[in-house]
């Protein structure tokens, strides 16, 4: 076995994308939450980019609100495009720390590029409570939050789909979507449509994690060369995981969660990695942050004994 990659940290102080304030201090929390000592215990080396250059809302035009941030996001995403690209290029597994989903789009379309300009594909695990397959002609509120999955399969606002010099998509067939339970009216449509296997909350109530896992990285590890996890802590029950802007109740257990990326951590395919949507706002005692620290752990493959 050779050494382990370098785990590259970057953190994505954005809340942009999203209605509520407040996930634009996620990373600073997780940080805080001893990130790099939990990573660091496991083998692996750890490099921090710092956080990308992300404005404050308030610094902003009165216009920029009326187009829900789109420039502003278009822009944090080309950065860590290029950032999530040239980590995976000199062999390292990169890590993004929201800040709101709006990120993912950035994330993805860096890591789908560097599989895709080597012939190869990438497989994608998303994990959260909500579909975010909204466009800008579905979703009520318009919020850049609940359309990143949309985009990264080719459907949105052309500014969004078009980040990196060569547009990149995740082909829906090799995407599992984990722990859906609160979905707008016409996005249950656009899911249904979509070509992507998604597990519903009541598939894992009725079928388990254990089976639910299983059938999710076949789908996404099937002729792919590696996987990217995008996990929104709003996925996790917000009995353990309070902290989001965006709650739903009967969410992922705290060990469920735990299984899925122990599983993930199993098929020694993951490449890259997101964990967003943490509100240190609504947090209760640093136990969201907290949270996020020990999954990360257990994708990189922390095991019990």
């Amino acid at each position: 076995m050779g050494p382990l990659p370098t785990v590259r940290i970057i953190g994505v102080p954005i809340d942009l994308g999203a209605n509520m304030r407040g996930s634009n201090m996620g990373p600073s929390a997780i940080r805080i939450a001893n990130l790099h000592q939990k990573i660091r215990v496991l083998g692996f080396p750890v490099v921090d980019s710092g956080d990308l250059d992300v404005p404050v809302r308030d610094t902003l035009p009165d216009g920029a609100e009326s187009r829900k941030y789109l420039n502003q996001i278009v822009q944090v995403c080309k950065d860590l495009d290029q950032m999530i690209y040239k980590s995976l290029e000199q062999g390292e597994l990169p890590i993004s720390i929201g800040g709101d989903h709006s990120l993912a789009i950035g994330s993805v379309t860096g890591a789908s590029r560097y599989f895709h300009e080597r012939h190869e594909n990438m497989g994608l695990i998303w994990i959260d409570a909500h579909a975010d397959l909204n466009t800008p002609q579905s979703s009520p509120s318009g919020n850049i939050h609940g359309m990143p999955l949309s985009v990264v399969i080719g459907s949105g606002r052309p500014e969004l789909l078009n980040i990196a010099p060569t547009p990149i998509r995740v082909n829906p067939a090799h995407i599992a979507l984990i722990g859906i339970r609160t979905l707008d009216g016409e996005e249950k449509e656009l899911c249904r449509q979509s070509g992507i296997r998604y597990f519903t909350m009541r598939e894992i109530d009725e079928r388990g994690m254990h089976t639910v896992m299983t059938e999710a990285l076949k789908v996404a590890g099937t002729g792919t060369a590696g996987i990217h996890l995008s996990f929104d802590v709003d996925g996790v029950d917000p009995l353990y995981a309070p902290g989001v802007s965006t709650p739903a109740t009967g969410g992922i257990s705290y060990r469920e969660a735990h299984l899925a990326l122990e599983m993930l951590a199993d098929t020694k395919m993951l490449r890259s990695m997101d964990f967003v949507e943490l509100n240190p706002m609504t947090d209760v005692s640093h136990k969201t942050a907290q949270l996020i620290t020990e999954l990360i752990q257990s994708a990189l493959g922390k095991s019990i004994v």
